[in-house]
């Protein structure tokens, strides 16, 4: 597709079991983009929902040309599916944001304004988000950990919800990432980024698909840049190996208080002390053996099932379907 036929906004939407929400966000997304950008299309692609989503999609599409649609052939992930859509996009800019209205489409204004102003990579950033005592916990540790060991800044409360120059989007989709996360890889590029503070709003309809253990996977996947496999069986070998230290602790100060022996205590604290960062640095180093087997494999984001809307010159479903990064 040329310059000239290339639409100046393309939104991407990523959808699984939101039949609740993704009429209603395709109508805001829809008038916000007609109100701020010259010309838009919004691609909205399924991690193979289970519920009317496809149906509903299918019916949207035919209402409006500009709405296009990619089904895949399984549930990809929420990193490979998302960034799969972005890549497929062809707007001089490009948004990426959820179907659930926790990322509000009146933001999409104010990035295009940033844009115009000459920022590349426009992040939308939570001040504060309700959650439970114990989320809110390991999201604090994992930034703090990443702010003192990852190779570049992180920012707190961006979630990947923001705006990407055609350039930014063009670069990342040459990286060789089997599981790219996304946010950091635009922290990592070094193009010009603005950030806009926001206060994120309830889930519209539907219940969220981000439980603990997705989260907890996801951040994991953040840290290594891999899917879950067995090279990560020591990371959580080494949360249990620093919770029975823990409660030897607890323990070796009972007997102490108690008059008891606690010298066998103690060197079974230690023992169980240094296993669980030795057991944390073996998962993390297996996390970069499988980056670099995947890597070497060149598998792609995603294979598609269907594309929709799109037009004939991106339709190509027997090879954008398979060559999923370009």
């Amino acid at each position: 597709m040329t310059g000239d036929e290339r639409p100046e906004l393309s939104i991407v939407i990523p959808c699984f079991n939101e039949e609740d929400n993704v009429r209603a966000i395709c109508a805001a997304v829809t008038a916000a983009a007609t109100q701020h950008a010259r010309s838009h299309e919004i691609i909205l692609i399924d991690n193979r929902s289970t519920d009317a989503t496809r149906e509903i999609l299918r019916e949207l599409c035919a209402g409006d040309p500009r709405i296009r649609a990619i089904l895949n052939n399984r549930n990809y992930g929420q990193m490979r599916s998302p960034t799969h859509g972005i890549y497929q996009a062809e707007g001089r800019a490009v948004i990426g944001m959820c179907a659930d209205f926790q990322d509000p489409p009146a933001l999409i204004g104010e990035f295009v304004r940033q844009w115009r102003a000459g920022a590349q990579i426009v992040l939308g950033q939570r001040r504060s988000e309700k959650a439970s005592p114990p989320l809110r916990l390991v999201r604090h540790v994992g930034y703090r950990f990443l702010q003192r060991y990852g190779d570049y800044p992180v920012i707190p409360g961006a979630t990947g919800f923001g705006l990407f120059d055609r350039a930014v989007v063009d670069m990342l989709a040459t990286w060789n990432e089997p599981e790219p996360f996304f946010r950091g890889m635009l922290v990592e590029s070094g193009f010009r980024l603005v950030v806009v503070p926001f206060d994120r709003p309830p889930r519209a309809a539907g219940e969220s698909k981000n439980g603990f253990a997705t989260l907890f996977s996801f951040a994991l996947s953040g840290f290594a840049g891999s899917a879950r496999s067995l090279l990560r069986l020591p990371i959580p070998l080494s949360f249990g190996a620093g919770a029975i230290a823990l409660l030897l602790l607890i323990a070796t100060i009972v007997s102490a208080v108690l008059g008891g022996t606690v010298w066998p205590l103690v060197g079974l604290t230690v023992a169980f002390g240094m296993f669980a960062p030795l057991l944390l640095c073996l998962g993390l180093l297996g996390e970069q053996v499988r980056l670099l087997a995947e890597r070497s494999r060149n598998v792609p984001l995603v294979i598609e099932e269907e594309r929709i809307n799109f037009p004939p010159a991106r339709a190509c479903p027997s090879a954008r379907a398979f060559v999923s990064r370009r």
